[in-house]
């Protein structure tokens, strides 16, 4: 009898499997396809970016909580585009290292895979940063919205490089988490769904993801060599805490971006990605066990018909 497994969720051991061929295929990718699709994971992050800002910005400081919630929810608008639509994400292919060690990637198409993920997410991000700031986006509301995007480049600038590091762990936990789930999803709504509340979590908590900030901060250093918004009314109070002078480039990749990337790699890679391949997958490269084959049966069954 039928168990109904085509509409039920793919258990972890299946989940396992699905990340293991999909970092696979990822690794062994085409280069070029690879970095075009970075540079659309980084614009879908922005994107989210620049919906975060924009809703958060009025909510009085009280409602920190509420704001943030909302915020989370908004911004992970990016990572569903990027599940659903299909993109590169470098904080998602952290997940890649299970293939590498099931034997199943090289360790240097790997790093070929990061270097071309993480650059095209730089473009995309750039990209959308340059497209939102000259279309006045930071206008709305007299400018209130370019004051929110400021306040928040600058509190990213003004974090310890510890700080950073360890806020870069947590995010990326979250985040691969989500991706996680995602595996054990077979339809758009259950991607959705998966990716929802660990995102909004992140957010929520104030961790630092690595593409984000690519557009956060960025966005925040145009808007502090702006003579209109530098002197609008609506940026006072933020230019009062935060000088226009800190925003600079060695700023943004140095005391920011290096350290949160740091930490996005190890709260991704060795707090899921290792760990799941542990528990799931460590041995079954050379003798997989009954347990591995049933679930390398349910994740693909076309490719282990032969060994059932």
């Amino acid at each position: 009898m039928e168990s109904g497994n085509h509409h039920d969720a793919y258990p972890p051991p299946a989940m396992a499997c699905r990340a293991v061929d999909a970092g696979t295929k990822k690794a062994n990718g085409n280069m070029s396809h690879t970095f075009a699709l970075g540079v659309l994971a980084g614009a879908f992050i922005a994107l989210g970016a620049c919906f975060y800002t924009t809703v958060v910005t009025g909510i009085p400081p009280a409602l920190i909580g509420p704001s943030k919630l909302v915020g989370g929810l908004c911004f992970s608008l990016g990572l569903i585009l990027v599940a659903v639509g299909g993109a590169e994400l470098f904080t998602g292919n952290i997940l890649i290292v299970m293939s590498v060690l099931s034997g199943k990637a090289r360790l240097a198409y790997l790093i070929r895979n990061w270097v071309l993920v993480y650059a095209g997410n730089f473009v995309g991000s750039l990209l959308v940063a340059v497209l939102a700031f000259y279309a006045w986006q930071w206008k709305l509301g007299d400018s209130v919205v370019g004051a929110t995007a400021y306040s928040i480049a600058a509190k990213k600038l003004s974090l310890p490089f510890e700080t950073a590091f360890c806020s870069g762990i947590m995010c990326n936990f979250l985040v691969c988490l989500a991706v996680w789930l995602c595996y054990s999803g077979r339809t758009v709504a259950d991607k959705i769904l998966a990716i929802i509340f660990p995102v909004t979590a992140f957010v929520a908590l104030g961790f630092e993801h690595s593409v984000a900030n690519m557009y956060f901060i960025p966005y925040g250093i145009m808007l502090s060599r702006t003579a209109d918004f530098v002197s609008s009314p609506a940026a006072s109070a933020a230019i009062a805490k935060h000088a226009p002078s800190m925003f600079t480039i060695r700023a943004f990749l140095a005391d920011n971006l290096l350290p949160v990337t740091l930490g996005n790699i190890v709260g991704g890679g060795l707090l899921v990605g290792v760990i799941y391949w542990f528990i799931y997958l460590r041995g079954t490269q050379e003798q997989p066990t009954q347990a591995f084959i049933l679930a390398r049966a349910e994740a693909d069954p076309a490719s282990v018909n032969s060994q059932l």
